[in-house]
C-alpha cells in the first residue's frame, strides 16, 4: 500500500516537472522561421538578397518571406525594377511570451543556442532611394 502511495506521488511530480520544463521552452512552442512581409516605401517591385548568421535568402519583392529566426540583424541588398538599391537591417527582438517563461523556468539556456526565442517584426518597409 505505501508502495503504491510513492509511486503515484513520484509519477504525479514526474509529470508536474515535464509540463512545467515544456512550458518554458520556446523551442517547443515556437516554428524556427518566421515570416516577415517585405515591401518597397516606394511600391516598386524588385528583388532582395537576405542574410543573418542562420541562413541566406532570396526574395521576390513585394513577398511574405520565411526566414530562421537569430539574434542578429537580419541583412538586407535590394534593388528594384528601376535600378534604385536599398541595403540595411532589421533587428530581431525577444519574443514578450517567452521572456518570462524563458528566465523563470529553465533560464533560457535551451533557446538561447537555438535562437528560437527570437522575433522579427511580421512586416517591414524597405526604403529605397
Amino acid at each position: 500500500m505505501a508502495n503504491n502511495r510513492l509511486r503515484r506521488s513520484l509519477a504525479a511530480i514526474f509529470g508536474t516537472l515535464t509540463l512545467i520544463a515544456a512550458a518554458g521552452c520556446a523551442s517547443i512552442t515556437n516554428d524556427p522561421n518566421v515570416p516577415i512581409s517585405l515591401s518597397f516605401s516606394d511600391g516598386s517591385h524588385g528583388k532582395c538578397k537576405l542574410r543573418n548568421k542562420r541562413g541566406n535568402w532570396k526574395a521576390d519583392i513585394p513577398e511574405t518571406v520565411y526566414v530562421r529566426r537569430s539574434d542578429d540583424v537580419l541583412h538586407y541588398d535590394c534593388v528594384n525594377a528601376k535600378g534604385l538599391t536599398a541595403s540595411g537591417g532589421i533587428p530581431s527582438t525577444i519574443g514578450s511570451k517567452i521572456i518570462a517563461s524563458a528566465v523563470f523556468i529553465d533560464f533560457g539556456i535551451t533557446d538561447a543556442i537555438t535562437d528560437m526565442h527570437r522575433e522579427y517584426p511580421p512586416s517591414f518597409i524597405i526604403p529605397i532611394k
